[in-house]
Formats: structure tokens, C-alpha cells, sequence
């Protein structure tokens, strides 16, 4: 008597990276269910409904995963025993690093995925503004440290530097994606350290 082979176990692990790599590559809205359950190896709809819920649900796991992995390229933002020039300097090279690897989609997922949505589809816009918010807060307070420190000059603007700094970080993404390679940015990096040491 033929044996079958038993099917193969649905693997949550993976499914969700494959779908992270879609919306990576594609973002949000492009981004179609049947790509998605084509991707996590053809499995059903009802499957997918029962396993994610939805796609804004499988999306925001999607985005949870990512932030506990390459979205830890900006975690020297929050280190405190870093100099705070040092932990901004180290963020944007690790992330202009990351954003031209050749292992997955190039740039990154929270500035490219949703950054023009459907109106139905405003709430991932949403969704994603909040985290490079929570990015652009978390610069600021490397400032602050900065010129409470004594780093950087009691005059210093903070608010400018903040939007200077954050404006180059995510703009990484479509450099990445317009072929623009590391060493390039990563020479932009340096000499955009200037502005800093300018302002002590």
C-alpha cells in the first residue's frame, strides 16, 4: 500500500516573513490577498482568515516583526551610553547599511509601505506615521542630551537639527531604492556630521 506524505504544517513564523517581504517590496495597498497567500505557500482563504484575521491584521504583524529586526538599526537612538553624536551617527549608518542590503526588498518598510494609501487604507498611513514619529521624537531627545550635556551649543536650534537629521534618515529609502549604493550614503553620513560638530 502507497503511503502518503503527511501536508505541510502551516508555519506562522514564516508566513509572516514572507508577507513582510511583499509589503516591503510593494507596500500596502499593492500588496494583494492573493499574493499573499500565494507567498505563504498557497494556503486557502479561510486559512488565512483563521490565522491573521485580516490584512491590516496580518500587516501590523508584519510591522512588529520588522521593528524587532531591521527596524533595530535606529536602537543606538536610546542608548544611553552612547554620546548622543555618536548614537545618531551610528543609526544612520547601520540603517544606510540595512536599506541597501541585498537580502531583502531596499529601503524601508515603515517609510515606503504606506506613504500614499487609499483612503480606505488611511489608517496604515496612520499606523506607520506614528512609528517614524516616535523616530523623530527619539533624535530630539539626542539633541536635548546633547546641549544639556554640554555637546552641542545652548543655542543650538533643536527643532531644525531634529528635522535635518530625520529628513536624511528617511530619505535612505529612496536613495536605496533609486540604486544609490552604501558607500555613497555612507560618505554623505560623514560629511553630514559636520553640521554637528558646527554647532558645538
Amino acid at each position: 500500500m502507497v503511503r502518503t506524505g503527511r501536508p505541510r504544517q502551516f508555519n506562522r513564523e514564516e508566513a509572516v516573513a514572507s508577507a513582510m517581504m511583499l509589503f516591503w517590496e510593494y507596500g500596502f495597498d499593492s500588496t494583494s490577498l492573493s499574493e499573499l497567500k500565494k507567498a505563504m505557500g498557497g494556503i486557502s482563504s479561510a486559512s488565512f482568515y483563521a490565522a491573521f484575521e485580516s490584512k491590516d491584521a496580518l500587516f501590523k504583524e508584519v510591522l512588529a516583526r520588522y521593528l524587532a529586526t531591521f527596524g533595530q538599526v535606529s536602537a543606538n537612538l536610546t542608548n544611553l551610553s552612547l554620546p548622543p553624536r555618536t548614537a545618531i551617527e551610528l543609526t544612520l549608518r547601520s540603517s544606510a547599511k540595512m536599506q541597501t542590503g541585498e537580502s531583502h526588498p531596499l529601503g524601508c518598510l515603515v517609510v515606503l509601505s504606506a506613504s500614499t494609501c487609499s483612503p480606505d487604507n488611511a489608517h496604515i498611513r496612520d499606523l506607520l506615521t506614528k512609528e517614524r514619529t516616535s523616530t523623530r521624537e527619539k533624535i530630539h531627545a539626542c539633541i536635548e542630551r546633547a546641549v544639556r550635556d554640554g555637546e552641542l551649543s545652548e543655542t543650538t536650534d533643536k527643532t531644525m537639527l531634529t528635522t535635518f537629521f530625520n529628513t536624511f534618515l528617511e530619505g535612505i529609502s529612496t536613495e536605496a531604492r533609486d540604486g544609490i549604493p552604501f558607500e555613497v550614503i555612507n560618505a554623505a553620513v560623514t560629511k553630514l556630521m559636520e553640521v554637528w560638530d558646527a554647532s558645538k
